[in-house]
């Protein structure tokens, strides 16, 4: 048998849907995906089986104009990804359309994917009539050469087996990469890190800035079976750890038993979760923080 294996790197803006399609390609969760943009900081990479190929998604940052440190870590992280690939696919959304973020990946794009088929994906179709769509689609295409358009709902689903065995067909004849059963090449520290994230990204939307950041201390397997899991929460200032703690250290007490739960769901097995919340003014700036993250601090160098 003749097997397939390659990188398939989803660009887009923030919260175009590159998590959310990567979870739905792998069928798992193996990237956050919240209601903030921005949340992907890392390069996850998400693996998908389909036939005899195996697919390995690069799933990076939202491109955006960086104002930042971290900003600056998170684009050159976007843009890295795409040209490690063996197939690039940008993401849109249909009811945007081609918004000024759209129109400067594509101009950086013939240069990042030079030598690689790039295939385009409007995203989110279902808040869109069948006009609208089809002049987005002509739009684009006379914008890029795309080597194929495919218009999906990643959220439920739709067309997105076709982009699926379209990457697979695509990709380059070789052995796999990661064993069968594996979905994700980051490490369960980052992972379980990401998750709790997560959730104080979810719980606390409103209020939080992006300055804050999880970190996986300590990993211990029990003899029961189960595992002790230590995260420290690292703020930027002592007002953000207050909101973190909630009244009566009933906010923390929630997001850790959420991040508790999705833990125990995805290791299959009991966690024993402890949080803590540090507060670090110049995490940022911090070399230790980005590479926890899997990003480079040099990158963010202005």
């Amino acid at each position: 048998m003749t097997t397939r294996c390659g990188f398939v790197a989803l660009i887009g803006e923030p919260n175009a849907g590159k998590s959310t399609l990567t979870n739905r390609m792998v069928g798992a969760k193996v990237s956050i995906v919240t209601h903030k943009v921005q949340t992907t900081r890392a390069r996850i990479r998400g693996v998908a089986l389909q036939g005899d190929a195996q697919i390995v998604f690069v799933d990076t940052p939202g491109l955006f104009r960086p104002r930042r440190r971290l900003d600056r870590a998170m684009v050159a992280a976007a843009w890295g990804g795409a040209a490690d690939a063996d197939i690039v696919v940008l993401l849109i959304e249909a009811h945007r359309g081609v918004t000024e973020g759209v129109e400067a990946i594509l101009t950086e794009l013939p240069e990042v994917a030079k030598g690689r088929k790039v295939a385009l994906a409007i995203n989110k179709i279902d808040r869109v009539e069948a006009p609208a769509l089809l002049a987005l689609t002509k739009d684009m295409n006379e914008r890029y050469d795309f080597a194929e358009t495919f218009m999906i709902s990643a959220e439920k689903g739709h067309g997105v087996e076709d982009l699926k065995t379209w990457l697979a067909g695509e990709l380059p004849e070789g052995p796999w990469l990661y064993p069968e059963d594996q979905i994700a090449d980051l490490p369960l520290r980052m992972i379980a890190a990401e998750m709790t994230r997560e959730k104080l990204t979810l719980r606390l939307h409103q209020e939080l800035p992006y300055q804050l950041t999880v970190e996986t201390e300590n990993w211990e397997e029990r003899k029961d079976g189960s595992a002790r899991i230590d995260q420290v929460i690292y703020v930027a200032r002592d007002g953000h750890k207050g909101i973190i703690l909630g009244r009566k250290g009933e906010t923390i007490k929630a997001i850790s038993k959420a991040a508790r739960e999705e833990l125990e769901e995805f290791l299959g097995r009991r966690v024993h979760l402890f949080l803590q919340v540090k507060v670090r003014e110049n995490w940022l700036d911090e070399a230790e923080r980005y590479s926890e993250m899997g990003l480079d601090f040099r990158d963010g160098n202005a």
